[in-house]
């Protein structure tokens, strides 16, 4: 089984990550953000990677330190499981409808992170969850995971179902993304012979 483990301790969080690429989908997250932790269990069982974090952060300030230092424990998490990447289909893409919200997500594991991120929130915040940490994370678990990551917004009126839609439309790629390729489960999806 392909799986990683991660501790990040710094001034403002404490962070541990376990993860199982060849997972049901099993989730048990923890970060003292209620919002967030539903949008990685979201993450985790649309992605079939099986998922347990806990982090403790500077919550007393905001949520922003706790929301950022996950992403990068879990990109860090993702890319050591991945090791080599022999053998895996390397791209995923979803469109994900979520009631009135659609968002369309295509990834490559390349090892290059880059993040589009082409999507508003119509609202600053969900419940008392700042919309802005959604990009945040996503640019932190990009630039760790060394993941390309395009997020567009195809339309959508609800700031929550944008949210979810995202996170969800990532699972789903990411699921694609790390599936063993059958027919090339011994080669390293590169001409370079590298990623």
């Amino acid at each position: 089984m392909r799986s990683a483990s991660i501790t990040r301790q710094t001034a403002e969080t404490e962070i541990s990550v376990e993860i199982a690429l060849d997972g049901s989908g099993r989730y048990d997250n923890a970060t003292g953000v209620g919002f967030f932790d539903h949008m990685l269990d979201q993450l985790a069982r649309h992605s079939l990677i099986d998922m347990t974090i806990r982090a403790k952060g500077d919550l007393h300030i905001d949520d922003h330190h706790t929301v950022e230092d996950t992403g990068i424990a879990l990109g860090q998490a993702l890319a050591r499981a991945l090791g080599d990447k022999k053998g895996i289909r390397r791209y995923g893409e979803c469109r994900l409808p979520m009631d009135d919200a659609q968002v369309a997500c295509a990834l490559d594991l390349s090892g290059r992170p880059f993040l589009v991120w082409n999507i508003e929130m119509p609202s600053a915040r969900i419940g008392t969850f700042d919309t802005e940490l959604v990009r945040e994370f996503f640019q932190a678990f990009s630039t760790h995971g060394g993941i390309t990551l395009h997020l567009d917004l195809i339309h959508g009126i609800n700031s929550h179902h944008i949210a979810e839609a995202a996170f969800k439309a990532c699972a789903r790629a990411l699921r694609q993304a790390v599936e063993t390729d059958p027919r090339k489960a011994d080669a390293i999806p590169s001409t370079k012979g590298a990623l």
